[in-house]
């Protein structure tokens, strides 16, 4: 019988700092990053997507999704394969960043704040989403309040965009950091959707700072529909 798997030591080399060795050794210990491996995932961020669709089951055969700063494209795997595109669903997935095609997934080459984006998303898609989602994370500067304040300025941006390109009882997931999402945008958001709450997926690590925004049931704004 297999025991369990031991740890994976990195020794400290010439030229690789601490923080650098600290984030290897952890890569090579993640057992979601070994999964993602074997599975053909393109970042272990697939299962957090997975795990928060298992209970909350917002995607759906059939349905029409925008996946917001896609690369390297983990999350756009999962809708694909959960809406069943591009026989019955939609996906398209925006980023500044060029990535490698996913099967059944368009990809634009775009940033999502240019004023172009919801129009020329809704236009490819043949109408509204009924799925926004965003892992987005800014750039880490190491100081956690400018971290978070950073993060949020990407998740109320999302927002934004969720809410012009939703269709009626649509759902907006977004990577947001602990330390709560900003008063001003819970209350906006609770307006807008039925439900709102933060989740922690199991795939996101104890010691991430990480929580995910799930507003379901888009309540609709004028000109969003079909």
């Amino acid at each position: 019988m297999r025991g369990p798997r031991q740890k994976v030591r990195v020794r400290g080399g010439k030229g690789r700092s601490a923080s650098s060795r600290h984030w290897l050794e952890r890569q090579l210990n993640d057992p979601y990053v070994a999964r993602a491996r074997r599975e053909g995932m393109r970042s272990r961020a697939a299962y957090k997507l997975i795990e928060i669709d298992d209970k909350a089951h917002f995607f759906r055969k059939g349905a029409r999704v925008i996946d917001l700063g896609a690369a390297p494209g983990g999350w756009s795997q999962i809708a694909a394969e959960r809406v069943d595109a591009p026989r019955h669903g939609k996906v398209i997935a925006i980023d500044v960043l060029q990535t490698d095609p996913v099967p059944g997934v368009d990809f634009v080459k775009l940033d999502f704040l240019d004023d172009s984006a919801p129009c020329t998303l809704k236009n490819m898609m043949g109408g509204p989403a009924d799925v926004v989602l965003s892992d987005m994370a800014a750039n880490a500067t190491g100081h956690a309040r400018t971290d978070h304040l950073k993060i949020m300025a990407l998740v109320e941006a999302a927002a934004d965009f969720a809410r012009g390109v939703l269709a009626p009882g649509g759902t907006f997931l977004a990577k947001v950091l602990q330390g709560g999402t900003e008063a001003g945008l819970l209350a906006s958001l609770k307006r807008d959707y039925k439900s709102v709450k933060h989740v922690k997926p199991p795939a996101s690590r104890a010691d991430s700072a990480e929580l995910y925004l799930l507003a379901t049931g888009f309540r609709g704004a004028p000109g969003n529909g079909e």
